[in-house]
Parts: C-alpha cells; sequence; structure tokens
C-alpha cells in the first residue's frame, strides 16, 4: 500500500513542514520609482533579495513594517495637475 498525502498526515508524518515565516510576495513585482519598494509585497530590493538568508527575527521585523509601508504608497501625488503647479513654482 502507497502513502498518500492523506494518509501521511493521519499518520502525523509532516513531509514538508517549515518553521521559518513566509513571503508577504504576492507575485506583483513592481518597484515604486520614488519610494523604492516593491508595490506588491512593500519590501524593499535589499529585503527581497536577503529575504532567504534573514533570521526568523528579521523577517519578523519587516513584516511588522509592511502595513506602515502601504501608506506610504497610497498617497497621490496629484496627476498632471500637481506636476503643472510644481513647474510653475520651480
Amino acid at each position: 500500500m502507497t502513502d498518500t498525502p492523506e494518509r501521511s498526515r493521519a499518520s502525523g508524518d509532516e513531509v514538508w513542514k517549515r518553521d521559518e515565516i513566509e513571503s508577504p510576495c504576492i507575485k506583483i513585482c513592481v518597484v515604486h520609482p520614488e519610494a523604492r519598494i516593491c508595490t506588491g509585497c512593500l519590501r524593499t530590493i535589499d529585503e527581497i533579495t536577503q529575504w532567504s538568508r534573514m533570521t526568523a527575527d528579521d523577517r519578523r521585523a519587516v513584516m511588522a513594517a509592511l502595513p506602515a509601508r502601504r501608506a506610504d504608497l497610497g498617497q497621490r501625488r496629484g496627476g498632471r495637475a500637481a506636476r503643472l503647479k510644481r513647474r510653475a513654482e520651480g
């Protein structure tokens, strides 16, 4: 008799168990030109590249900082009207 995934879980045999924090990546990888963070996961480029080498505590710290970064991206810059105003002032 072969082990099925259901049989393995029922017997308590966890084949793929990971204790580390999962990546916040949502596969929308676009770097915001001014904030320099990914608009999908909100991590910096350095955080993204170092993620697999970070300690669990470092990952937790990054995860805790992510919600505050959303507000930085949510502020609109004003579009064309704001650009024209900045040119007129400059």
